[in-house]
This record gives structure tokens, C-alpha cells and sequence, in this order.
């Protein structure tokens, strides 16, 4: 498909404090065959609510896939289309839709939508919550449909405030509409949301520890097998799916997985479209929707490259638990596949730049410090590791580390790698710091304290 032309991004996150979604891609530039997920935005940035997206086709792929009465072919037709989670994982949702427990003796379970959305760097979820709250609300029906849930809720981080008040007016509409309720659409299927604020933890976003949230309980991970969609919310069947996979659902239901397929781009296998979005000192940093695959060049490009005097010194391409990518990588397509052979993540997609000027010793201290006070504490190398790691960076930060300090911030980053911890919240923070050790080991060394002869001999020389 031929890419939009324009820069100007559907939501501006200039000022993090006071960010409002404001539409500045226009409607003209944005068309159902080619933006599912925001072609029915507004220009002036106001709520999509029911009536405008009933008039935009809203609902349409919910009355054809109760019409067709088959809820296994809407899983077929996601497996086909390879719908991957946008909350950063990159997984099948059809496949995990597929493996749900289902059968006349099974009860019937939950659909959860997380939205918590506390990834840092990451504001794309908030666009799709505020200013089209139905999209949602329609994939949610038709992944409840597939899944044979009777009951959604929308886990949403407490910090957003406007979204909770957008989200719970829209399912009143939809539900006094006969979407949500009892027999929706006179189709016999019951479905009906309620919308959760959660205590703004980052390891919720970790389902199994957002389902024990949810439960009232604390948030820590479980242990799997079982999985959700075997034993889930109050021991039923769960399914828990990210805001921008489920707004893919309706698009993909009523237009097929070959349209979906095909609207990616030519240098990935991935299918659809991705909300990609650009931060840091940028000229114009904001959201877009594009086709998945686009390169990290054309991104930033849309972003109107570094402000200022800044140059680019390494990138994130999906959030603070990806690893550090370089500026010769820009050229790569950003997809789940081409991301991972790099050592890093695609993640949520979006990325975060760091300027020249950047230490890289304190940003990584900073990050660090969020991943150890975010840890549930449940298992030893998370627990015990991440704090320790602050401890080592914050000492060359302020240049007292020992000999022997960069090599233990390798072996506790090892320590917390894939299948070595309970969930994957330690080696999401252990990925920045291996590439950041891999690419400006340099810099973490000029924080080590040189022995008392060195340093004498070093002043010695200067004044001679």
C-alpha cells in the first residue's frame, strides 16, 4: 500500500504533563481501506461517540459475524490475518484466542482488555481510549463472541482520568443501544463491560498479575501452567488482550485477513497497520498510523529528525524494556521479527530517541530506579537484582564505582534474563542495560575510580 504522505501526527505529546489527543492528521489523508485504526478521528479531536460511529460503519462487523453465528471462524480469520499483540509481546492473538477452553461442560469466561498502559514512552493506547472509546468497545464484543465470554473489563491505568469518564459513557451508549447486554443484536449472545481503574502499577501489565489485580489481590504474577485461557479470572476461561489488538478486530472481521495483510508493507511478513510514535528532542514528536514494517528512518523523518543542535546517539523503538538500537539501524523495518534478530524489541512501537549530550550511565540509573521500585518483589534476581544494579549505576554515575563494578552489572543483567525469573518483568529491564553495557561500555568505565597512583601520575604529567 502506498504510504501517507503528510508529517503531521494524529496525536502531539509536546508538553507530557498537560497532553491532550489532539487530531493533526486530517480526515482527507486517512481512509477505512488503509487506516482501521484511525480513519474516523476527528480533526477538532473530540469523542467519536455513538451515533458518529454508527454512521461510519461502527457495529457493522459486529452484526456480520453474530449474523454468520460461527464464533470459530472470527479466530480462523484472525489466525489468518496474524493479528500480533501491539502491548509489546508480539504474539498471535488468534492462536491465544484458539487455545481458550471452550465446550457445552466449560463455563463461559471473561474477554479483559488491559489498558493500563504504564510502559514508559508509550501514549498510543490513550489516543484509542479518548477519542474513539466504541472501536474498543466493538472489538471487545466481537473477542468476547470468539472466546465465548460473557463479561469484559477495561483495566485502565487510575492516572487516566478523562479516559475512565469517555469509556464508561460510551458502553451506557452502547449498551442503551442493544450492543452490550442481553441478547445483542437479537443474536442470543449476551456480553456486557465494566471499566476497572487500577492502582498504576507497572507489572499489571503482565497478565497474569493484572487477572490477580483485578481479583482484589496483589498484583504479582502467577504461576503457569495453567494459563488464562484455561483457568483466568475467578478460575474461567480469560482472555486478555492489548487496546490497539483488539481495535484491530473489527476491521479485520468485516474486511478479511487477505485486506489485512495487505496493508503492511514490503520489507515484512506482519500484517496491518501500527500506531508508531515518536519522543525526546524531536522537532515534531507525536503518533501515526502506518503500515507495520515502516523503518525506523521513515519514522523519525515524520517526526522532522532532532531538534536543534541534537544528533541522534541510540533509540528505543518500543518503550524503556527494549534494548538500546543504534543509528545505523534506523534503516531496519520496525516489526515484531526483524526487531528481535537486532538483540532488541519492537514493543509497543514507540520510539524514544537520546541525543548525543545523553550519559548513558545516568539514563540507564534512572531507568533502572523505575524497573526496581516497579518490581512485585516475588522472586529473588527481580527482587534483589534490579535495586543492586541501581547501586552499581549510581555509583559511576558519580564516578566512586569499583574494578569489577561493569562486569557484576553483566552478570546481574544475565541473571535476569528470559526463563531465569517468574515473569518477564526483570529481563524487560535487563534488555536496555545489556545494550547499553554492549554499545558505550566506554562511557560506564569512565566512572570507575582510577587507583591513587594512576590519579598522581595523571595530575603529574598536567603540570609538566
Amino acid at each position: 500500500m502506498s504510504q501517507p504522505t503528510d508529517n503531521q501526527p494524529i496525536a502531539n505529546q509536546r508538553s507530557s504533563v498537560r497532553y491532550r489527543s489532539r487530531l493533526m492528521q486530517s480526515e482527507a489523508e486517512r481512509h477505512a481501506d488503509t487506516h482501521p485504526l484511525t480513519w474516523r478521528l476527528r480533526d477538532d479531536g473530540a469523542v467519536v461517540w455513538l451515533d458518529e460511529h454508527l454512521h461510519k460503519n461502527g457495529y457493522q462487523s459486529v452484526r456480520k459475524a453474530l449474523d454468520a453465528g460461527d464464533p470459530q471462524a472470527v479466530i480462523a480469520t484472525m489466525k489468518e490475518a496474524n493479528v500480533r499483540g501491539r502491548g509489546g509481546a508480539g504474539f498471535s492473538a488468534g492462536l491465544k484466542w484458539s487455545l481458550t477452553l471452550q465446550g457445552d461442560d466449560i463455563p463461559r469466561g471473561y474477554l479483559i482488555c488491559n489498558a493500563d498502559e504504564m510502559e514508559p514512552g508509550t501514549f498510543k493506547d490513550r489516543l484509542l481510549l479518548e477519542q474513539q472509546p466504541h472501536l474498543l468497545i466493538e472489538g471487545m464484543i466481537l473477542g468476547a463472541y470468539a472466546n465465548n465470554a460473557f463479561y469484559g473489563y477495561i483495566f485502565l491505568r487510575s492516572e487516566y482520568v478523562q479516559a475512565a469518564q469517555v469509556l464508561n459513557r460510551a458502553i451506557d451508549e452502547a449498551r442503551e443501544a442493544g450492543w452490550l447486554g442481553a441478547n445483542i443484536n437479537g443474536s442470543g449472545f449476551d456480553f456486557d463491560i465494566a471499566v476497572h481503574t487500577g492502582a498504576g502499577r507497572y507489572i499489571c501489565g503482565e497478565e497474569t498479575a493484572l487477572l490477580n489485580a483485578l481479583e482484589g489481590g496483589r498484583a504479582n504474577p502467577r504461576s503457569k501452567p495453567p494459563f488464562p485461557g484455561q483457568s483466568g479470572a475467578w478460575g474461567k476461561p480469560s482472555v486478555v488482550n492489548n487496546v490497539e489488538t483488539l481495535c484491530n478486530v473489527p476491521g479485520v472481521v468485516l474486511n478479511g485477513a487477505d485486506w489485512y495483510q495487505g496493508l503492511s508493507g514490503e520489507r515484512t511478513d506482519d500484517g496491518g497497520t501500527k500506531l508508531y510514535g515518536v519522543s525526546g528532542p524531536v522537532e515534531n514528536p507525536g503518533l501515526w498510523e502506518l503500515p507495520i514494517g515502516t523503518t525506523g528512518a521513515e519514522l523519525l523523518d515524520r517526526a522532522r529528525g532532532m531538534r536543534g543542535n541534537h544528533q541522534l546517539k541510540a533509540w528505543l523503538p518500543g518503550g524503556a524494556s527494549t534494548g538500546f538500537l543504534l543509528p545505523e539501524h534506523l534503516a531496519l523495518p520496525l516489526d515484531f521479527d526483524t526487531v528481535g534478530k537486532e538483540g532488541s524489541r519492537l514493543g509497543t512501537g514507540l520510539m524514544t530517541v537520546v541525543p548525543q549530550a545523553q550519559s548513558m550511565v545516568s539514563l540507564m540509573r534512572n531507568m533502572e530506579e523505575f524497573f526496581a521500585r516497579e518490581s512485585c518483589g516475588w522472586c529473588t534476581p527481580c527482587r534483589d537484582g534490579l535495586p543492586w544494579s541501581v547501586k552499581l549505576l549510581l555509583a559511576l554515575e558519580h564516578g566512586e564505582g569499583e574494578p569489577g563494578d561493569i562486569e557484576l552489572l553483566d552478570k546481574l543483567a544475565a541473571d535476569c534474563g528470559p526463563s531465569l525469573t517468574f515473569c518477564a518483568h526483570a529481563p524487560g529491564a535487563a534488555m536496555p542495560l545489556q545494550a547499553a553495557l554492549k554499545h558505550f561500555r566506554h562511557e560506564f568505565e569512565q566512572g570507575v575510580k582510577k587507583p591513587r597512583g594512576e590519579m598522581h601520575s595523571t595530575t603529574m604529567t598536567h603540570e609538566q
